[in-house]
């Protein structure tokens, strides 16, 4: 074939190519665009001939257009990029996550006559990795209702109701102390729900600030805010075809609430500094340990967010309702516990076990968790007894169940939240981290509740 025919052919050599290819004239104008490109932003070839390359609204092209020196981008100074991370915009307003590769092209006499680019479509990647992790997180919950441990009458009804709700595509709510497995929960309808082959996307409101939950939740484009330096895809569009959790949905601020209700009436929503509606294709579940109607009546929480979340309310027991499941729940993390760690702990001996029975247990699942993850550190193999026990399980009454410090506060008008919060700080010596891991939540979200509440951490030890 001689280069006359290779030129003659040149259209359906680059149309065969997987990646994105556009050819761009030193004016910036887009003079050629292959099918892969077509099909990777939504625009045809026609619409993109002859328009300026920002079209694509590409968040890293901002930049170079903005550092360009002589030129109207900075390719021109630096002849070449390579492997650049970047954000498309589609013609639906939806992000393309790509990898981008530039070259200037030159005649014999070296002057600049165009551009080439070329850009791989990662987000499939991205989707792909955000189900392996998913995944990891099954397969690490292997027993038990979808990770949920117990056979106890009030587990067996979550169990049924979780089945039921998971057919349904209206809001699930779910209600529950800190540490009584929520989070497990909404995997579980997510799992057994119609939108399990897609996405299952958790975020945590408590653990951001006003303006970065709202472009975590929605995303934004650059340029949104001070710091919005690239685009973002939110949570919301990351959870297309499948289930989003609002974690914590007790501590999203008021003005969030409203863009919320209006996601979970009209279906679409905007990225942050975009005008663009985009379609939600999400299932939305929430959960919380907070009193959410005490919330609406002191104004914190609107009634008509609380009444569009509110449709399918489902209830978790705290473990101190259902002692009747601590031992299987022992042997289901002493057996997880020696194959992660490989120790050789055998379980536990009678007296420990009552302890375990006795205990109040105000962090729950997640605090009988820490409490044998440090009983098997002390232990190491054998049986545990109660001198391998955390100091105020190990100490405690011996003949009768410790008294819930959460129902003595709320008699006293404290929110639970607020109780848990100081009861789990003093156990632990005012340790943050240790702390957030009995609450079940992250330290930051320790930090936001101790502000929240106005909580001085000199008096909430010595106290």
């Amino acid at each position: 074939m001689t280069e006359e025919e290779i030129n003659l052919h040149l259209r359906e050599i680059i149309d065969t190519m997987n990646d994105g290819m556009m050819l761009v004239r030193p004016d910036g104008s887009i003079m050629m665009v292959n099918d892969a490109l077509s099909r990777i932003t939504g625009y045809s070839r026609e619409e993109l001939m002859d328009q300026p390359c920002s079209v694509l609204g590409c968040d890293v092209c901002r930049k170079s257009r903005a550092e360009g020196r002589a030129h109207w981008c900075r390719l021109f100074d630096t002849m070449r990029e390579t492997l650049k991370s970047c954000h498309l915009k589609r013609k639906d307003g939806t992000l393309a996550h790509v990898l981008k590769n530039a070259a200037i092209l030159q005649d014999s006499q070296g002057r600049a006559i165009g551009a080439v680019e070329t850009v791989t479509d990662i987000s499939e990647l991205d989707k792909r990795d955000l189900k392996i992790r998913e995944l990891s997180r099954i397969l690490d919950a292997e027993e038990g209702f979808q990770g949920l441990i117990g056979r106890s009458p009030a587990m067996r009804r979550v169990y049924e109701i979780l089945e039921r709700a998971a057919q349904s595509d209206a809001p699930v709510i779910i209600l529950g102390e800190s540490g009584t497995g929520k989070e497990l929960a909404a995997r579980a309808i997510h799992a057994l729900g119609p939108r399990r082959d897609g996405p299952f996307v958790q975020i945590n409101c408590a653990a951001f600030n006003d303006a970065l939950l709202e472009s975590e939740i929605f995303g934004h484009v650059k340029g949104a805010f001070t710091g919005a330096y690239r685009h973002r895809t939110g949570r919301f569009e990351e959870a297309a075809g499948g289930d989003v959790f609002l974690d914590e949905v007790g501590d999203v601020p008021l003005p969030i609430q409203v863009k919320l209700l209006r996601v979970l009436e009209t279906k679409l929503f905007e990225r942050v500094g975009d005008n663009r509606p985009l379609t939600m294709d999400a299932r939305i579940i929430t959960a919380t340990n907070q009193n959410l109607p005490e919330l609406v009546a002191a104004k914190r929480f609107r009634q008509d967010f609380f009444y569009r979340i509110n449709v399918l309310p489902i209830h978790l027991p705290p473990l101190r309702e259902r002692r009747e499941d601590i031992p299987l729940l022992v042997e289901h993390f002493i057996r997880r516990l020696n194959r992660t760690s490989g120790r050789t702990v055998e379980g536990l001996t009678p007296d420990a076990l009552d302890r375990l029975a006795r205990h109040s247990w105000p962090g729950n699942v997640r605090e009988l968790k820490s409490a044998l993850e440090y009983a098997s550190v002390v232990c190491d193999k054998g049986l545990i007894g109660p001198e391998h026990l955390p100091q105020q399980i190990a100490h405690g009454a011996a003949g009768t169940c410790a008294p819930d410090p959460a129902a003595i506060f709320q008699e006293a008008g404290a929110p639970r939240e607020k109780v848990e919060l100081v009861e789990a700080l003093r156990r632990t010596g005012g340790n943050k981290s240790a702390a957030a891991r009995i609450l079940g939540v992250n330290r930051l979200t320790v930090q936001n509740r101790m502000r929240k509440f106005g909580l001085d951490m000199r008096k909430v030890v010595t106290e």
